[in-house]
């Protein structure tokens, strides 16, 4: 006769259950394929710091190059003596004629990935997927840097960044530009001059076309205006121009008082910069009394410089180009199938004049309940919180054990992530979550006006539970859409925060 089990042995199959359940839900939410990414970077303080926030997300896409390049506020020169000038008008009249011009080196990217190598151990312990040490320092390659906008040699990194456009893999590859579009421009060049004329032409142009997407932050060279937009028309492109200023110098201008904490010196003490490992020790902030090398326009360090810019020590300096890493992060936003959905990345609408290109600017707003005003800046802003929280979490992860460290939500919807409705049809909204620390979870159904052609809110029942709904307003027409975010944020330390949307369809 079998003897009935102890309330111990009840109590350890109950959570192997669960935790086989959580396991099981986990990898179905998982997605399928990872983005791939090449970064190129002119080397600032701010592309340093980027950087460092970079490596802590690296398990989250497939990176296929770190390529130094230059920019018009960084180049190395060509060694002769030559004298250049900037194209661009307000560079040209700040620097004047130099023969270099605030160069960094090469040899930055690998320093810190030596210091990711020893805290790649305890990453490990919190997610796969990490890349090794040895295969980010095999992507490391020098473009072309010896001036701003050089792109008429082949370098390093330019036929590093030509031998994976033509690989055969089909998945995007996105082009992060951190500094000038430059070497991105002699690959692509390369590709024409080897390919134009022969038989293979179209299919080589259509294949890099359908391929490649540029990121870039801002135009920091004339390489994409004088020879990428003209011979590559068909390169998708997110230009952003104004949204990432609140990750980079002037963010206390454009951030909220309401979230400016996430980027004082307070969070930075408490969550980042100090008991976080030899990575994190390396993370540039204002007053940390450091200066790059052979940058004089780094003093950012010095308290004298701080007190004169109103900051206080330890608040953050700037990440103006990190925004085109968030972008790739599939935290639930599905920013990744249609840039104007929105999300960490921020959001963008596309050119009237140029359908394969992408921009924000003034005329791309979000409401901001901070100010009661539009704002060209909020599509960015919104999200502070929750990516400042996420990388305390990570810079935690460097050297805390699993069980000491918090870990984001899983969530996942019941029904499809687009739904169609008629108009004055209840639509109902349902979602499961798990966390794997076992934290308690708070719900939040939200619309997210702007990404939506219905121009009016919708009135979400039970909003702050798994299971709300709403109408279909009468004011609707046929084809409106409605985003919906659902927001699940666990009771952690750091919270953190996962999402889903669900776009619904006006229908007859």
């Amino acid at each position: 006769m079998r003897k009935p089990l102890s309330f111990l042995a009840i109590v350890v199959l109950a959570l192997l259950f669960n935790y086989c359940t959580f396991k099981d839900n986990a990898e179905k939410i998982q997605p399928v394929t990872k983005s791939r990414t090449i970064v190129t970077t002119d080397g600032e303080v701010d592309d340093v710091d980027s950087f460092i926030r970079m490596l802590l997300y690296s398990n989250e896409f497939d990176l296929e190059g770190l390529i130094y390049s230059s920019s018009q506020w960084h180049y190395k020169g060509d060694g002769k003596g030559t004298l250049f000038i900037s194209e661009l008008q307000n560079t040209a009249e700040r620097y004047g004629e130099r023969t270099e011009l605030r160069w960094p080196g090469t040899t930055w990217m690998q320093e810190l990935i030596s210091k990711y190598a020893e805290v790649y151990p305890n990453l490990q312990k919190h997610a796969k997927g990490y890349p090794s040490p040895e295969k980010l320092l095999n992507l490391v390659k020098v473009g072309n840097i010896e001036f701003e906008g050089e792109m008429e040699k082949d370098s390093e990194g330019s036929e590093w960044i030509k031998m994976v456009l033509l690989d055969d893999d089909p998945r995007p590859l996105y082009l992060q530009v951190w500094g000038g579009t430059n070497t991105i421009a002699r690959a692509l060049k390369s590709i024409q001059v080897e390919y134009e004329g022969r038989a293979d032409w179209e299919s080589i142009y259509r294949k890099i076309s359908d391929k490649a997407i540029i990121y870039t932050v801002l135009d920091q060279d004339a390489s994409y205006t004088k020879y990428i937009a003209p011979n590559w028309p068909d390169i998708k492109v997110i230009y952003n121009s104004d949204q990432f200023w609140c990750f980079a110098y002037p963010w206390s201008q454009r951030v909220p008082e309401g979230l400016k904490y996430y980027l004082s010196g307070e969070f930075f003490k408490e969550y980042i910069l100090f008991d976080k490992g030899p990575l994190m020790a390396r993370y540039f902030t204002w007053g940390d009394g450091r200066q790059i090398d052979n940058d004089p326009e780094h003093d950012h360090g010095d308290l004298e410089v701080m007190a004169k810019y109103e900051r206080n020590q330890f608040d953050f300096i700037s990440e103006g180009d990190s925004p085109a890493f968030f972008y790739l992060l599939d935290v639930g936003l599905r920013n990744q199938e249609n840039p104007s959905f929105g999300g960490w990345g921020g959001r963008f609408i596309q050119s009237e004049t140029h359908p394969n290109r992408w921009e924000d600017g003034k005329q791309v707003t979000d409401y901001n309940p901070y100010t009661q005003k539009e704002d060209p800046t909020f599509p960015q802003t919104r999200w502070i919180k929750e990516i400042q929280n996420d990388f305390a979490a990570r810079a935690a992860w460097c050297v805390k054990n699993y069980e000491e460290a918090n870990h984001a939500p899983y969530v996942w919807l019941v029904h499809p992530m687009n739904l169609n409705a008629k108009i004055g049809q209840k639509v109902t909204l349902e979602c499961r979550a798990q966390d794997p620390d076992g934290d308690q979870l708070n719900y939040l159904w939200w619309q997210y006006l702007e990404p939506g052609t219905l121009k009016a809110f919708v009135q979400i029942q039970n909003a702050e539970k798994p299971k709300a709904s709403f109408i279909i307003p009468d004011e609707s027409k046929i084809g409106d859409t409605i985003h919906i975010i659902l927001e699940v944020e666990d009771d952690g330390y750091p919270s953190l925060t996962r999402y889903q949307r669900v776009v619904v369809t006006v229908i007859p």
